[in-house]
C-alpha cells in the first residue's frame, strides 16, 4: 500500500518536474538569446578587433533602430495570429510623401514631416485592419493585396523618379543625423518607443487583451472582448510605426525611392522570430524583440567585418532564424503538454 502510494506520488510529481523545467526555459528564452549575443560577439570580436570598437557599435546600433520601431509593430500583430507584409510598401509611401513635401516646402519643420508620414502610415494601416477585421479577409492575402497598392501609389506620387540628397533641406536629413543629450536621435526615438509599448503591452487592459485575442480567439470573444477592435487596433499601430520608420529612413539614407524597403518586411519578421514571438500567436515579449533585433543587427554588421562570403551571410541568418523558429515550436510544444498534464491530474 506504501509502495502504491509512494508511486503514485512519484506519477504526481514527474510531471510537475517536466512542468518546471519547460517553465524555466520559456521563462528565461530572453536569458539565453542573451548569452548567444554575447558568445557570438566575443567570436567576431576575436576575428576583427574593430568590431566592438565605440564607432562601430554606435553605427550598427543606429541602423537597427529603425528595424527594431517596425518589429515592436510587428509583434503586436504576430501575437494576434496576423501578418503583415505591407510594411515595407507603408514605410515606402510615407517616406516619399515626406520628402515631396519637403522638397515642395524646405522651410517646414521637421516634426511637421515626422507628423505627415507617421499620418500616411496609420491610414494605411487603418484601411487594412478594416479589410481584416471587418471585412474578414485573412490578413496574408489583404496585406500582400494592400501591399501592391501601396507601392502602385509610390510610384504614382513620385512620377517614378527619385528624391535626391540634394532635393531635400538639411534640417530634414538632421533628423536622423543629429543627436540628443549625444545619443543618436534614431536611437533615441527607437527607446521612447520601446517604453510607451512596454507599458502598453503590460500594464493596460488593452494589451492583456491583444494577448487574449492571439491566446484563444474563441475564449476571449465569449469573456466579452471585441476581437474585431483589437485587431484594427494592432494594424492601425503597425501602420502608424511604418509611416514613422519611413520618414526616419528617407532621412537616414537622404534618399526616397518607389523600391525603397522592398522585402524589408522578411527582416522584421525574422527578428520577431528571433526574439522569441510565436508565429501561432499569444507569445511574445519586448525585450525578446529588442534582442531580436540587436542579433540581426549584429549578424548584418559582423559577417561581412570576417570576410563572410555575401552568399554564406544568407545561409548563416537563415539557418539561425530556423533554429529560433524550432525552439520556439519545440518549447510551446512542451508547456502545451505539460499544462494539459496539470489539467488531468
Amino acid at each position: 500500500m506504501a509502495e502504491t502510494k509512494m508511486a503514485a506520488k512519484g506519477l504526481v510529481n514527474r510531471p510537475a518536474e517536466k512542468q518546471s523545467l519547460s517553465a524555466v526555459v520559456a521563462k528565461f528564452r530572453e536569458l539565453g538569446l542573451l548569452g548567444f549575443i554575447i558568445v557570438l560577439s566575443l567570436i567576431v570580436q576575436l576575428r576583427n578587433p574593430s568590431f566592438l570598437t565605440l564607432e562601430n557599435m554606435n553605427d550598427m546600433i543606429t541602423n537597427t533602430a529603425i528595424l527594431s520601431i517596425l518589429a515592436v509593430g510587428m509583434m503586436l500583430v504576430i501575437i494576434t495570429r496576423g501578418i503583415d507584409l505591407s510594411i515595407g510598401a507603408t514605410l515606402a509611401l510615407s517616406g516619399m510623401i515626406a520628402a515631396l513635401t519637403v522638397n515642395a516646402f524646405p522651410e517646414v519643420n521637421p516634426l511637421i514631416a515626422i507628423l505627415l508620414g507617421t499620418a500616411v502610415g496609420l491610414v494605411c494601416g487603418v484601411v487594412l485592419g478594416f479589410l481584416i477585421a471587418k471585412m474578414g479577409i485573412l490578413p496574408i492575402i489583404a496585406t500582400l493585396g494592400m501591399m501592391n497598392v501601396f507601392r502602385g501609389l509610390t510610384f504614382m506620387a513620385s512620377g517614378g523618379k527619385w528624391v535626391s540628397a540634394h532635393q531635400m533641406p538639411v534640417s530634414f536629413k538632421a533628423i536622423a543625423t543629429g543627436s540628443i543629450f549625444g545619443i543618436n536621435t534614431l536611437i533615441v526615438i527607437a527607446v521612447v518607443i520601446y517604453i510607451v509599448f512596454y507599458y502598453f503591452i503590460n500594464h493596460t487592459r488593452t494589451g492583456r487583451q491583444i494577448y487574449a485575442v492571439g491566446s484563444n480567439p474563441e475564449s476571449a470573444k465569449i469573456s466579452g472582448i471585441r476581437n474585431d477592435r483589437i485587431l484594427w487596433l494592432v494594424y492601425s499601430i503597425m501602420g502608424g510605426l511604418s509611416g514613422l520608420a519611413g520618414v526616419l529612413w528617407v532621412s537616414k539614407f537622404a534618399s526616397a525611392q518607389g523600391d525603397t524597403a522592398m522585402g524589408y518586411e522578411l527582416s522584421v519578421i525574422a527578428a520577431c522570430v528571433l526574439g522569441g514571438v510565436s508565429i501561432a500567436g499569444g507569445s511574445g515579449k519586448v525585450s525578446g524583440v529588442i534582442l531580436g533585433s540587436i542579433l540581426l543587427g549584429i549578424l548584418n554588421n559582423a559577417l561581412p567585418l570576417i570576410n563572410v562570403s555575401p552568399f554564406w551571410q544568407t545561409g548563416i541568418q537563415g539557418s539561425i532564424i530556423l533554429i529560433a523558429v524550432i525552439t520556439n515550436a519545440l518549447v510551446k510544444r512542451g508547456v502545451d503538454r505539460n499544462n494539459l498534464m496539470r489539467r488531468n491530474i
